[in-house]
C-alpha cells in the first residue's frame, strides 16, 4: 500500500458514501422535456470576448477546485471565475443548469457536464460547439473526447474520467498457480473452478446489480464486451443484435449457475465492495475509489489484492466510461475567457495537481504512463488501460428514459422474469420509440 497525502486524499473522497461510484455513472432522470437530437443550432459565438464569468459544478468534494481558481483569478485580474457549488446529487445540478437554459440565462458560463447529459444538452443548443482550431483535442483520451462528442462534434472540454476496475485475489490466484489475471469471461470462469473448491462461503464474481445506473453501466459493459451496442453511433438502436444478447446472457447465466451469488441483485457499489472485502468474491467489477477501502487497516484483504482491466467475451471487456466535462453555455457572455479558462483548467499540470491532491482521474493520456504518478497510485496503470477503450453509456437525448428503460428490461431478465432474449426485444422497441 502507497502512503502519504495523495492516498488520504482518496480516502476524503471516497469516505462520501453518497458519491461513491457516482462519478462515474450518475443517474439522471428526466426533469425537462428535451427537444429532437439534430436540434443544436450553429455557432456564432465571439471567442474574443473576454471579461468575468461563472463557473458551476457540484460540491467540490475534492477540495481543490476554489485553490485552482484563485490561482487563475491572480493571472487574469479582468477575467476573474466565480466558483457557484451547486447540488451534490447530479439530478438536482442538472435541473439547475436546464432551468438556466430554458431561460436562455448566461448565468453560468462554463458547466461541469456529466457525460450522460452531454448529448441532451448539445441537441437543445444549450452549449456552444467548440472550434477544433481552438480548442484542439491532441493529447487527451480518444475516450474522454468521444464522452464530449455529440454527432462528430465537439461541444465539451474534457475534465475527469474513470473506468471500471477488476479488482481479485492475488493471493489466491498465486496459490493455485494462476500467473495472470483473466482476459475473457470464460478464463475468470476456470480461474474460479480451480480457486474456489478451497474457498468456503467465496462466489467468483459480481458487480453492481441492483435496479439502479449502475446497473445501466453494468449491462453496457456486457453488451459491449460481447461486440454489441444499445445506440449505434447514427443513433439508432441495436440491442436486437445476437452480440447484444451474448451480452445479457452471460450475466443471467452468471446468476443462473452460482457463479454471481444470488443476493448480490440488491448490490450497489458499497455492498459489492464490503462483500470483496469480507472474503466473500474472488473477482469484483467496481470503481477506481474500491482500491484504497481494500488496502485500509480494517480491510481482510490487504496485501492481497491487485487490478486489471476488465474481461470480455473472447478478449479484453470494455469498461463504461464515467466523468465530466466542461460546457460553455450558448446563451453565456465573454466565451473567449470561458474557452481559455477550461483549456487552462485542463492542461497537463492542472490535471496532476487533481489526481494527486483529488484522486481525480485525469483525460490526459500522458499521465497514466507517468511513473511516480503510478507508485502513487498503484491501479492508475490499469485504470488507463479501461479507460482508454471504455465506451460512453448510450449517447441519448431522452437519457433518463433510456436508461430507465435498459435497467426494467435487464433486471427482469435478471430476475428470470423475463426470457433475455424476449426482454431485449421489448428494450429495442422502447428505444425506437425513444430516439425517434
Amino acid at each position: 500500500m502507497t502512503k502519504g497525502r495523495p492516498i488520504r486524499a482518496i480516502v476524503a473522497v471516497a469516505s462520501l458514501s453518497a458519491l461513491l461510484g457516482t462519478a462515474a455513472c450518475t443517474s439522471s432522470t428526466n426533469q425537462a422535456s428535451p427537444g429532437n437530437a439534430g436540434s443544436a443550432t450553429q455557432s456564432n459565438a465571439n471567442w474574443d470576448e473576454k471579461g468575468p464569468i461563472t463557473y458551476a459544478q457540484g460540491k467540490d468534494t475534492a477540495g481543490v477546485v476554489q485553490a485552482e481558481i484563485a490561482k487563475w483569478n491572480a493571472a487574469h485580474p479582468n477575467e476573474k471565475v466565480t466558483l457557484v457549488e451547486l447540488s451534490d446529487s447530479a439530478d438536482q445540478q442538472r435541473a439547475d443548469m436546464i432551468r438556466r437554459a430554458n431561460a436562455k440565462s448566461g448565468e453560468f458560463a462554463v458547466m461541469s457536464v456529466d457525460i450522460v447529459w452531454t448529448a441532451e444538452f448539445a441537441a437543445n443548443g444549450w452549449l456552444e460547439e467548440l472550434p477544433a482550431d481552438k480548442a484542439p483535442m491532441d493529447g487527451f483520451l480518444k475516450s474522454a473526447v468521444d464522452g464530449a462528442t455529440y454527432f462528430n462534434k465537439l461541444y465539451a472540454y474534457p475534465n475527469t474520467s474513470d473506468g471500471a476496475l477488476l479488482y481479485y485475489r492475488k493471493d489466491l490466484l498465486d496459490a493455485a498457480g494462476v500467473t495472470a489475471p483473466p482476459k475473457t469471461w470464460d478464463e475468470m470462469k476456470q480461474i474460479c473452478d480451480k480457486v474456489l473448491p478451497g474457498q468456503s462461503g467465496m462466489s467468483c464474481y459480481a458487480g453492481q446489480h441492483q435496479k439502479y445506473e449502475g446497473l445501466t453501466c453494468n449491462i453496457a459493459e456486457a453488451v459491449n464486451s460481447a461486440g454489441g451496442e444499445f445506440i449505434t453511433a447514427d443513433g439508432k438502436p441495436a440491442v436486437d443484435s445476437d452480440a447484444a444478447l451474448k451480452g445479457v446472457q452471460w450475466m443471467v447465466d452468471g446468476f443462473k449457475s452460482g457463479m454471481i451469488p444470488k443476493e448480490a441483485i440488491t448490490w450497489k457499489e458499497e455492498e459489492s465492495r464490503t462483500a470483496f472485502q469480507n472474503g466473500k468474491l474472488l473477482f469484483l467489477r467496481n470503481w477506481p475509489y474500491v482500491y484504497q477501502k481494500a488496502e485500509e487497516s480494517s480491510s481482510k484483504v490487504k496485501g492481497k489484492i491487485a487490478v486489471a482491466p476488465l474481461p470480455g467475451l473472447s478478449g479484453p471487456g470494455v469498461s463504461t466510461l464515467g466523468g465530466h466535462n466542461y460546457g460553455i453555455s450558448k446563451f453565456a457572455k465573454n466565451k473567449g475567457t470561458a474557452l481559455e479558462f477550461v483549456k487552462w483548467m485542463n492542461n497537463e499540470e492542472m490535471q496532476k495537481n487533481r489526481l494527486e491532491k483529488g484522486s481525480l482521474a485525469p483525460t490526459r493520456e500522458a499521465l497514466y504512463d507517468d511513473a511516480d504518478l503510478q507508485k502513487q497510485f498503484p491501479y492508475l496503470k490499469a485504470l488507463g488501460e479501461s479507460i482508454k477503450t471504455a465506451k460512453p453509456r448510450p449517447k441519448a437525448v431522452k437519457y433518463g428514459d433510456v436508461t430507465l428503460a435498459i435497467q426494467d428490461q435487464t433486471y427482469a431478465a435478471l430476475q428470470g422474469q423475463k426470457d433475455p432474449k424476449a426482454a431485449f426485444t421489448e428494450l429495442q422497441s422502447k428505444l425506437q420509440s425513444l430516439t425517434q
